[in-house]
């Protein structure tokens, strides 16, 4: 059995689970298409807590997010495949998506990108953030947009560039710098802000 049909294969028992257990298929929906928003609030709840490491943090989890859609945009340069119900029949698609090509999967490098990020910085909550990236790689199988493979290498990738980043960027002078600028434009806000409200009870 070749990859190519390795592939296919567990695929079709990932997505034909929709078929058999659908009472999950709404679940499967919203993590696939909508949990990303759930992730956005995580790393704005993160940047305002004027913590320097979860600032830190964010930043290197950006970076990861930027290195690894390169890499993963590269990568689908030397292969490539369509999604899978758009070559293969009878798939239990259950988001509306757009044809071109799926390897690798960009949910998943965002999501993994960001989480493994997390993971590094945050050891305690490690799991959940892993198992979230988890979560949203298996659902983009279960609706049907992406085989497992276009999932793996997005795990790699992305765990790879979170990886590097983690051990570089807080090393970096200029992440000391950024960080600087960040508290000082926050300081200048706040200020301006508190005459306007001092200007207002007078």
């Amino acid at each position: 059995m070749s990859l190519t049909d390795i592939n296919i294969h567990l695929f079709r028992i990932i997505n034909d689970l929709g078929k058999e257990y659908t009472a999950l298929n709404p679940v499967m929906v919203f993590i696939a298409d909508y949990m990303i928003y759930f992730l956005a609030v995580a790393i704005v709840f993160f940047c305002l807590s004027r913590n320097k490491v979860n600032r830190i943090m964010v930043l290197c989890a950006g970076l990861s997010v930027v290195a690894a859609e390169i890499i993963g945009k590269l990568a689908g340069i030397f292969y490539s495949n369509y999604q899978p119900f758009a070559e293969l029949t009878t798939v239990n698609q259950l988001i509306e998506k757009a044809v071109d090509n799926s390897f690798p999967s960009d949910h998943t490098i965002i999501f993994f990108s960001v989480c493994v990020t997390f993971w590094l910085f945050q050891r305690g909550w490690g799991l959940i953030w892993i198992g979230l990236a988890a979560l949203v790689g298996f659902s983009r199988i279960w609706v049907g947009v992406h085989y497992p493979g276009d999932v793996l290498a997005a795990i790699i990738i992305s765990s790879l560039m979170a990886n590097l980043m983690y051990r570089v960027v807080p090393k970096l002078r200029i992440t000391q710098t950024i960080l600087k600028k960040v508290e000082k434009v926050e300081e200048f806000v706040q200020s301006h802000l508190k005459k306007k409200t001092n200007s207002r009870d007078m």
